[in-house]
């Protein structure tokens, strides 16, 4: 009954990795375990929609939280974060779109679990 409802809670769901932008940490064909965010943190591995392409989904890192002053000096509102990339050359993020609202906050990712040697947890 437990994990049951711990499944329902959460709705855990596969990513697919398929750009360089969060490389080391994520690499193209990393298949990694996402879960329906709860309490976000700076440091947070994240799915992010896109805020000018709705259902075009990311995986970016939280930079940035409320109150944050962000590099374009900017203080982040209530329910803003920033977003970027590992990769910064190869990404696509806060620093070329602003912020993200907490609405387009998909999920959180917790661990990459394919190819078995990069299993891991973020």
């Amino acid at each position: 009954m437990a994990i049951a409802y711990s499944f329902v809670r959460t709705r855990p769901f596969r990513v697919e990795v398929e750009g360089p932008s969060m490389a080391p940490t994520l690499l193209v064909g990393d298949f990694a375990l996402a879960v329906r965010p709860g309490r976000l943190r700076r440091g947070d591995v994240v799915v992010v929609e896109h805020p000018s392409r709705p259902g075009f989904e990311m995986v970016k890192r939280i930079t940035g939280a409320e109150g944050d002053l962000t590099p374009d000096g900017r203080i982040l509102g209530r329910d803003e974060w920033w977003v970027e990339g590992d990769n910064p050359a190869e990404s696509t993020d806060s620093r070329h779109f602003g912020p993200v609202r907490s609405d387009l906050v998909r999920a959180k990712v917790l661990l990459v679990y394919w190819p078995p040697s990069r299993r891991s947890l973020l």
